[in-house]
């Protein structure tokens, strides 16, 4: 599983596990090797190693530098490809919607392997797929925000129906045009919640982030 630490990975994940024809082996997620943090989502390590641990599942963690060139990137992921080969992975899995250039660009990336990608979530109408996570019990916060598309004000917000209310006309509930990113901090597949607090926020390269961190469970 193609893992960003976001609600429509950790959905399509969920997706799978009921679905007997697949055997999810692990989650592969790619992290800012400057930083220490997912790239895009600008999640924590430890928090991801959190939700993986949640999931009682192996994860694969792909370094890249920053910043980081298309052909840096490229030749990191057909590392993996070639890793995954030779593990005997047969599939790998991504939260995609329906961005019809990025799920050509996965496919294309892996026309040459023996991988096959799939898309569990692919073309379900966002706003009915939002209202599915929610009222399925996956819970998130919104980590970072691209404020051309939506305010500042709703980056540390949880994921829930009033975020979707407040919404603007013309904003996708799942996020898809990079509106917004999540991390999960409780999903139906996560052995227990993960206990988190928002702290301050930052703006750089032009994307509003809030800083999550990992509290003690009381």
């Amino acid at each position: 599983m193609s893992w960003s630490t976001g609600k429509d990975s950790a959905w399509s994940c969920f997706q799978l596990h009921q679905r007997p024809e697949y055997e999810l082996s692990g989650l592969f997620c790619t992290i800012n090797r400057k930083f220490a943090r997912t790239a895009m989502h600008a999640v924590r390590l430890k928090l991801l190693e959190m939700q993986a641990a949640q999931l009682g599942m192996p994860l694969d963690i792909l370094e890249i530098p920053h910043p980081c060139s298309n052909d840096e990137y490229e030749a990191i992921m057909q590392d993996f490809v070639d890793v995954a080969t030779n593990r005997g992975i047969e599939c790998f899995a991504f939260g995609d919607l329906y961005l019809e250039d990025i799920r050509d660009y996965r496919i294309s990336k892996l026309q040459n392997s023996s991988i096959t990608p799939v898309f569990p979530l692919w073309q379900q109408p966002t706003d009915k797929l939002a209202l599915e996570m929610i009222q399925g019990g996956l819970k998130a916060v919104i980590t970072c925000v691209d404020p051309k598309q939506l305010s500042g004000d709703f980056a540390g917000r949880c994921y829930d129906q009033e975020f979707l209310d407040d919404l603007p006309a013309g904003v996708d509930p799942c996020g898809e045009n990079g509106e917004f990113h999540s991390f999960v901090f409780d999903a139906p597949m996560f052995k227990e919640r993960i206990a988190v607090s928002v702290g301050h926020k930052v703006e750089r390269d032009g994307f509003i982030f809030v800083d999550v961190s990992p509290v003690k469970s009381v």
